[in-house]
């Protein structure tokens, strides 16, 4: 491997070290990343480091200051909303391009990620069930048999993934409503009534989280 490679390879490790941790948790919006102690903790120079860092700040996760560091971005108002209202169109498109072959069996086929939303939500993990929601709302994007839409729409699933943790406390004070919210979702999309589904999906944003995120 030529050193070029090897410091690609590094720089690519270091990405999905620091992306991997913003997207845990682990690092908060807010926390102020320090090269040196990256480079420490990864067993490698500063250099890739530092293109990791870069490559980040490109992709909307952090802040670089020079001199001072790297801070972890939070999301900003309106980069929540035109990720939800982008998920809401996708997704009610979904539902309205679907054939009825589509549609059949959709209920069945989502039947056991509901069960586990529910208990991920009865057990307090929100990791799992963020996993399993965004999963969920997915479906109804695949649909459509359309990959350009759905990679449109995998593009904002980090965003989604954050906004759920982050919305997480709301999210578990009325778990049931959650459920409930979904099979309504789930049963306006099974009957091919898209607009309905795209009415429901719009109340289930604005009274989840005032478009915060989609659960």
């Amino acid at each position: 491997m030529s050193l070029a490679q090897q410091g690609a390879s590094a720089a690519d490790r270091a990405h999905s070290h620091i992306r991997a941790a913003i997207m845990r948790g682990d690092l908060t919006a807010g926390s102020m990343l320090s090269e040196n102690e990256l480079a420490a903790t990864l067993s490698m120079s500063r250099t890739p480091v530092r293109a990791a860092l870069t490559r980040l700040q490109d992709e909307g996760w952090v802040t670089i200051y020079a001199q001072r560091g790297a801070l972890v971005r939070e999301l900003t108002a309106d980069e929540v909303r035109e990720s939800a209202e982008t998920r809401h169109a996708l997704e009610s498109a979904g539902v309205r391009r679907a054939d009825p072959a589509r549609r059949e069996g959709l209920a069945a086929r989502l039947a056991d990620n509901l069960d586990r939303q529910e208990s991920a939500l009865l057990s307090g993990d929100v990791q799992e069930f963020a996993v399993l929601a965004m999963r969920f709302h997915r479906a109804f994007v695949e649909l459509a048999a359309n990959s350009m839409m759905l990679s449109i729409y995998d593009r904002l699933q980090d965003r989604q993934y954050l906004s759920i943790l982050r919305s997480a406390d709301r999210i578990f004070r009325e778990p049931q409503q959650a459920i409930a919210a979904h099979r309504n979702l789930l049963g306006h999309a099974q009957r091919g009534d898209w607009v309905a589904f795209a009415q429901a999906l719009d109340d289930h944003q604005e009274r989840g989280h005032g478009l915060d995120a989609t659960w």
